[in-house]
């Protein structure tokens, strides 16, 4: 009473005894519930339970529904019979010992009963005499073995009640006709009520100015390690700004010194076993390596530490090896992907079948496969110790404008965002080893103009989704069976964001919960 929110739980005899399926929000705080009988439920709009609320002014009625394809037909999992309205014995009869449990009617609307029971009218002439008999009554009852109200406290009669209550009225065991809420419902997530939070203004980068807004649709605007963050600047000569994560607050209106990259960035990743390392792709077909000294960047960088050449087009994404040191992939306009020795500085690898422009490439968790997906809407898997041709090839997204991958469940599966021929945005989930046969499930999320970016928590098996632009961040769990995807609460920012990354899991902070 007082609050404003209605949970509701399964209650089963196994572990876990109380599982959440979901909860409601009200408009007014609770005086009162009550729950309507499943009689009056509305069985053919799958109404599963109904709740009557009784605020400050008004009784509100709360419905809860199944979501079902169709609603033209009786469900019966949903509806198994319930109790009717006919007494199975009277009151006489059950002091002697009778047991009959009230029968069972459909709530089927064709099926429904049209008999009803209606209570004696008790007169006062009525009340005098039973009293004036009671006396002769319970004389003859006390030689008949006929146990009175009060004689039930007997450690007797104590022990018959509790095995009773375990019994299969008590819902303690579930009846054969009972269905599990879960069950109807569906699975849920064990991280669906995760809270997306800002943290403190204290812990921000403020004041940043001159940002560059047009990193191709395959960059993901920025990138972070945990010492550092890098972002391109929409200055000339392709402008890059190196801030330490370990100042926050307002930067400064003065002119910073940047990396001086002399061509406009297209995309740029920080080495994962070098904090100190960044790679940067820029439109003249070529990556430049940066150094950034200790500490942080004190004056402007003009000269990069390397220099690799070998693509003949502008290059789009680029992306470190996950397990071995020095190996970094890249793709480009010429539909080449390859992937480089950067300890010495050269190309070792050319990977080829592509026939249209590569959307996104990941390397798998162990580092031995890699996977991409393009415009000719075709998955590619690769080995490249093995080929430089791809080992599989599936049907990606029908869209053509834009598609981003990640590994999920431990390497074994893909998901794939994208776009269907109506660009509703849908993300997809493949079975690594089997792309020719297309994807296990398909889910539509919503309509909007950009890629949607996954970000994949290989702890949790959380994958989070947004765009360039939105302000709503997706969250599912992903499992290997049925119904693969689960809905986890989403966060929704203020402001729309230009840019979306996630730091190291070691900067999360585990005491408070914190996993991404």
């Amino acid at each position: 009473q007082g609050e404003n929110l209605l949970y509701c739980f399964e209650v089963a005899p196994a572990q876990p005894a109380l599982t959440q399926v979901t909860q409601c929000r009200t408009e007014g705080s609770t005086r009162g519930l009550a729950a309507v009988p499943r009689l009056a439920l509305d069985v053919m709009a799958c109404e599963v339970l109904r709740v009557l609320q009784l605020t400050d002014t008004a009784l509100v009625p709360v419905s809860y529904l199944v979501p079902r394809k169709s609603t033209q037909e009786f469900h019966e999992d949903l509806f198994p019979d319930c109790a009717g309205t006919l007494p199975a014995t009277g009151a006489q009869a059950w002091w002697a010992g009778d047991s009959q449990q009230v029968g069972r009617v459909s709530l089927h609307p064709a099926r429904r009963s049209t008999e009803t029971f209606s209570s004696p009218v008790i007169a006062c002439t009525q009340l005098q005499a039973a009293d004036a008999s009671s006396t002769d009554a319970d004389a003859d009852r006390s030689g008949s073995g006929y146990s009175s109200p009060s004689s039930l406290a007997s450690p007797g009669s104590t022990a018959t009640s509790l095995s009773a209550s375990t019994g299969p009225s008590s819902g303690f065991a579930s009846s054969p006709s009972q269905k599990s809420l879960q069950s109807i419902l569906g699975p849920s997530s064990r991280f669906r009520h995760t809270q997306g939070r800002v943290l403190h203004r204290d812990t921000h980068l403020t004041n940043l100015r001159g940002l560059s807004l047009t990193t191709p649709g395959e960059c993901d605007g920025f990138c972070t390690n945990h010492q550092r963050v890098a972002l391109p600047l929409l200055s000339a000569g392709g402008q890059i700004a190196v801030l330490e994560l370990s100042k926050p607050g307002r930067l400064p209106d003065a002119a910073m010194p940047t990396i001086q990259n002399s061509v406009a960035v297209a995309d740029l990743s920080w080495d994962p076993f070098d904090p100190r390392r960044l790679a940067v792709a820029g439109e003249d077909a070529k990556i430049r390596l940066w150094r950034i000294p200790e500490g942080g960047l004190r004056e402007t960088l003009r000269e990069p530490e390397a220099v690799l050449r070998g693509h003949t087009e502008k290059i789009y994404s680029i992306r470190f090896h996950p397990v071995a040191s020095d190996l970094l992939v890249s793709s480009s306009y010429d539909m080449t992907v390859r992937i480089w020795e950067l300890s010495a500085g050269r190309e070792v690898l050319c990977l080829q079948g592509h026939t249209d422009q590569i959307f996104s490439l990941a390397w798998s968790p162990d580092g031995k496969q890699l996977a991409t997906v393009s415009k000719d809407s075709r998955l590619r898997l690769y080995e490249p110790r093995r080929s430089p041709q791809p080992q599989q090839e599936g049907p990606g997204p029908e869209g053509g404008r834009g598609a981003r991958l990640v590994w999920v469940c431990g390497g074994d599966y893909l998901l794939v965002s994208g776009f269907d021929s109506r660009s509703e945005r849908r993300i997809l989930l493949y079975r690594a080893q089997a792309l020719p046969e297309g994807p296990l499930s398909v889910l539509g999320l919503d309509v909007a103009p950009s890629t949607l970016l996954p970000f994949y928590d290989e702890d949790t098996g959380v994958v989070f989704l947004t765009g360039k632009g939105d302000t709503r961040v997706f969250l599912y769990e992903v499992t290997p069976e049925p119904p693969y995807f689960l809905e986890c609460n989403s966060f929704t920012s203020s402001e729309p964001h230009k840019g979306f990354v996630f730091l190291p899991k070691t900067a999360c902070e585990v005491r408070e919960v914190e996993f991404a």
